[in-house]
């Protein structure tokens, strides 16, 4: 509270505008805690900083893909997906299926989106055996409604059931306070598919 009437005061002495407050992401989980957990999730995602696109199909989440090549200028993506590598070719965009440095973009599927935080959950099934600070400034994943769970503790249970997954990470939007190894520059786009 001090620090916020300092804020005010200092903003005062300099001419300087107010900032708007933006809620914190504590505030608006607890504002959604009630909400469908696609809807919390979509909320928070973008809060943090994420491009949310919802796809009602196959067809629309080409078209997004193709939009989001086309706005961003990205040429070369790094995707070892073979699925994902098909809508690649469809959109006519080169990719590698090992990370290089010349990958101004990554297409990648996840394992969970938490929609306590908006985070995506990420391992060796999605980005190989690269960290995901590696990854290309701009990041596309795509996923399905039914990989979003309330937290991480139902990912966990989820993936201890399934077994057999390395490397877990998860990544969030540029704006996120809860990733400080996440570079400020990545954009972070989903492809969310109904199932």
């Amino acid at each position: 509270m001090k620090l916020n009437l300092f804020k005010r005061i200092v903003s005062k002495l300099t001419n300087q505008p107010e900032e708007e407050e933006k809620p914190s992401l504590e505030k608006l989980g607890d504002s959604l805690k009630n909400a469908d957990l696609d809807y919390k999730f979509a909320q928070l995602f973008t809060h943090s900083g994420g491009f949310f696109n919802y796809c009602a199909d196959e067809a629309e989440a080409l078209q997004t893909l193709h939009q989001i090549i086309k706005i961003e200028g990205i040429s070369n993506v790094f995707c070892w997906d073979k699925d994902l590598q098909n809508f690649l070719n469809v959109v006519k965009t080169s990719y590698t299926p090992e990370l290089q440095s010349d990958n101004d973009a990554s297409f990648i599927t996840c394992e969970y989106l938490i929609a306590y935080d908006g985070r995506i959950m990420l391992s060796h099934n999605n980005i190989l055996h690269y960290h995901s600070s590696r990854l290309p400034n701009k990041i596309i994943v795509m996923a399905n409604v039914s990989q979003i769970v309330n937290n991480l503790n139902d990912a966990m249970g989820k993936i201890k059931r399934n077994g057999n997954i390395k490397n877990l990470t998860s990544i969030s939007g540029a704006q996120s306070k809860l990733d400080t190894s996440s570079n400020s520059n990545t954009k972070l786009f989903l492809l969310l598919l109904e199932d």
